[in-house]
């Protein structure tokens, strides 16, 4: 589809466009700050908000999408952590598989719980190999989804995991060190996974600075999605 998010993502990647996603988690989010947030949000450098987080109370993230669009032109896509996350008011779905991990509730299950949803709501899904990727702290998705993340010693199983994404379909490889995560997804695993995938690198996760963000487009990311580091300094990514 020539206006869809995904092709924009291709488009990007093709033309050697980097692109910056702020992640909001909906539990983490008190709507009489929002407005604020939003606020330095379109005056940044970011070109989407991605919203969802591993737990999430029913109807909660809907509410929070319908204000977001009420306060910015910026398209926001869902980052699911389960299929009760689902709305048909978000711009878009990355349609998740966390294949770093062996539970088939994240594999399969969720993905099919999704269809009935998403049958009644034409919304673009966006295919996304998810790999988990240990930084050092034991996160949120790592504890619901009950899976392990690789170690960022074990470069080749990351490499192959990615790949196998890759042919499996996914239109998206999503690194993640997690949310708060000590260490980010080292800059010899992106070099390595960007260099083997053709298809857009997505990079997220204990990304605290504008220099670390660089060094990951540097290093072949595409897309790459800070959340605390914007939490802590919404002055970080000021369009210049």
């Amino acid at each position: 589809m020539k206006n869809s998010i995904l092709h924009n993502i291709i488009k990007s990647k093709k033309d050697g466009k980097k692109l910056l996603a702020v992640l909001l988690d909906p539990d983490k989010i008190e709507l009489s700050k929002l407005k604020e947030k939003l606020v330095k949000i379109n005056q940044s450098k970011v070109n989407y908000i991605f919203i969802g987080g591993s737990t999430v109370a029913k109807g909660l993230t809907e509410k929070c999408v319908v204000y977001i669009k009420q306060h910015t032109k910026i398209p926001v896509i869902l980052f699911p952590g389960d299929y009760n996350q689902l709305t048909p008011k978000m711009d878009a779905v990355l349609f998740l598989t966390l294949i770093s991990g062996r539970n088939p509730e994240y594999l399969i299950e969720q993905q099919i719980q999704s269809i009935p949803f998403l049958e009644r709501n034409k919304i673009e899904c966006i295919s996304t190999g998810y790999i988990l990727i240990n930084g050092g702290t034991k996160t949120a998705t790592q504890t619901v989804s009950n899976t392990n993340p690789i170690s960022q010693k074990n470069i080749q199983l990351i490499e192959h995991t990615a790949l196998a994404g890759q042919y499996l379909g996914n239109q998206l490889i999503y690194l993640e060190a997690g949310s708060g995560a000590k260490q980010a997804v080292s800059e010899e695993i992106i070099k390595i996974v960007s260099k083997k995938c053709t298809i857009p690198i997505i990079v997220g996760g204990g990304l605290r600075s504008i220099t670390m963000v660089n060094k990951a487009f540097d290093c072949g990311a595409d897309l790459v999605v800070i959340g605390t580091a914007f939490e802590k300094d919404n002055n970080l990514f000021d369009k210049k």
